[in-house]
């Protein structure tokens, strides 16, 4: 099964310095029919204006991946972390028994990125944070995995939970295949151009969760870059 859920049809709100848009219920937008999907519990497309960004603010017992697809986010948490990540790089937060961080647009350019939140499998570790760049070109014409919760995934930033981030850029008339099985969820998004996921058609932003099927084959129409969850 894939259901489509067009970008339009998307909850969300533009606070003017953030325009926000939910996959999933959060903040002010309540949908029963998209709580979660499996252990994906949050997935966010954010605009944030240049100078501007989220101030220090708590976390605790959850996943939280940010994905940048253009611009940069500056990261600065309460164990001393700093850094700053670009587009298509990846950062991972586990926050664990509890972290305040903040999030900036310290750059001149607007700044879009997809933050993901996944339920942890375990709690009570102490929180962290990681940070590593993914070339694109590394991930052409494939899926590649940015981050995940086995340790069998290579140089995949570590998550704790019973999931994979992966991603794929993909030329028009390129296609990839993505084993899910049966017995798991994926949530995938192009943050660039249009694709089929077997034969529904999927375009930049839109959401597509996928289930009850073992294999799925991603299309590009045109140039894309995909992003998707394979979750419990």
């Amino acid at each position: 099964m894939i259901e489509l859920r067009p970008f339009d049809s998307l909850g969300g709100a533009n606070h003017g310095w953030l325009d926000a848009k939910h996959h999933f219920s959060f903040a002010d937008y309540r949908d029963p029919a998209r709580d979660h999907w499996g252990n994906l519990r949050v997935w966010n497309d954010d605009t944030i204006a240049p100078g501007t960004g989220f101030p220090p603010h708590p976390h605790r017992d959850m996943e939280i991946i940010t994905y940048v697809r253009e611009g940069a986010i500056t990261h600065e948490d309460s164990l001393g972390n700093k850094g700053r990540t670009e587009a298509g790089d990846v950062q991972v937060m586990s926050a664990g028994t509890g972290v305040r961080h903040s999030e900036y647009n310290l750059e001149d350019v607007t700044t879009k990125i997809f933050q993901i939140w996944i339920i942890p499998t375990r709690n009570g570790d102490a929180p962290s944070w990681g940070a590593k760049p993914f070339p694109k070109g590394d991930r052409s014409g494939h899926f590649v995995t940015l981050a995940s919760g086995y340790e069998n995934d290579g140089d995949a930033l570590p998550i704790r939970t019973d999931a994979r981030i992966v991603a794929a850029t993909l030329k028009a008339g390129e296609s990839a295949d993505y084993p899910i099985g049966r017995d798991r969820k994926a949530y995938l998004v192009p943050a660039t151009g249009a694709i089929l996921v077997d034969d529904v058609q999927v375009n930049a932003r839109d959401g597509a969760a996928i289930k009850d099927v073992d294999v799925i084959r991603v299309t590009a129409i045109e140039d894309s870059e995909i992003v998707m969850v394979d979750a419990a």
